[in-house]
């Protein structure tokens, strides 16, 4: 069994506490309107697969491939798409709308989002370098690289050296968070630990492909609806 994963928001993180009073540092991600706008079939295709959106945004705010592919779908473009491939038994029918009870409190997570850009960085903050010396004849070098070549032969600095350059800015995944808490009113959900990511940007969470999962709602959470109460008839007393 394979689920579809949902398009989050990370709005930050707090502090929760659970029963016996220990507190939790955890990340808040909101589901919002995350909606399955389609799907793909193995024999259109050649694979299964649930596609997601998030984030209603108007036609000339995206651009226009998806405008016009959302057009012939007959729904409202999206700010953000992504397919998540599922197995047959997990196929949810387009249109469902989705919410954080998708997930279990208790279960683990794959979570995946774009890293905060940090800009060009030298090989200390990128790498994690001791440094030079703070003495004996270091002179405005106390945090430079230092060498890079090689000798005579090869004669070159070999690639994957690690040096300067740009930190950040590239997709990152967590594996094995575990879900501290659903708030369905609010549609959020509480993650254990750092999520990837500056508040705002899009997190892909997933069920953990490394942990064993248990009693999870299958293809997903389905809010049911109360019948409706039966009708009454309203009887008077007939006097004898």
């Amino acid at each position: 069994m394979k689920r579809s994963g949902l398009i989050t928001t990370k709005i930050g993180m707090t502090r929760l506490y659970d029963d016996a009073g220990v507190a939790h540092a955890v990340t808040v991600l909101s589901v919002g309107d995350c909606a399955v706008i389609g799907n793909r079939t193995m024999e259109k295709n050649g694979y299964i697969a649930n596609i997601l959106g998030v984030c209603e945004a108007k036609a000339k705010h995206v651009a226009k491939p998806q405008a016009v592919a959302a057009e012939k779908a007959g729904i409202k473009p999206y700010r953000k798409v992504v397919e998540f491939r599922v197995s047959d038994d997990c196929v949810i029918p387009a249109g469902t709308q989705l919410s954080a009870s998708h997930f279990v409190v208790g279960q683990f997570v794959d979570v995946q989002a774009t890293s905060k850009g940090k800009g060009f960085q030298g090989a200390m903050k990128r790498h994690n370098f001791g440094g030079k010396e703070a003495s004996h004849g270091v002179l405005k070098a106390h945090r430079s690289l230092g060498g890079t070549g090689m000798r005579e032969w090869p004669g070159r600095v070999l690639k994957g050296k690690k040096m300067s350059g740009q930190m950040g800015n590239e997709t990152v995944t967590v594996q094995n968070l575990k879900i501290f808490g659903i708030d369905d009113a609010e549609n959020l959900v509480f993650v254990e630990g750092a999520v990837p990511g500056a508040n705002g940007t899009f997190v892909l969470v997933t069920d953990a492909i490394k942990k064993e999962q248990k009693e999870l709602p299958v293809p997903t959470f389905v809010k049911t609806v109360d019948a409706a109460p039966s009708a009454t008839t309203e009887t008077s007393d007939v006097a004898e």
